[in-house]
């Protein structure tokens, strides 16, 4: 009867280790994952960061030539007067 207390102890010791083994794996697994998607996001908003500053440069251009272009037309008129 010891021997098989004893077993059975040692079986109950096993399993515990077992799926301490498999929450501890499984929490890593979760913490990877996270990670992964805050990288994921990181990157994604860092790109929409560049687009819309390649996009704000780009309208700043725009507006800057017809602004130039404005005070040229303006300035030829105050020529032919």
């Amino acid at each position: 009867m010891a021997s098989f207390k004893k077993s059975f102890e040692s079986l109950k010791g096993s399993g515990h280790s077992a799926a301490k083994g498999v929450t501890e794996t499984t929490v890593q697994a979760a913490q990877e994952a996270v990670q992964q998607v805050a990288e994921s996001s990181k990157e994604t908003t860092n790109l929409a960061a560049q687009e819309v500053s390649r996009q704000t440069q780009a309208a700043i251009g725009k507006t800057a030539d017809k602004a130039t272009d404005t005070i040229k037309e303006f300035g030829q008129k105050l020529e032919t007067k």
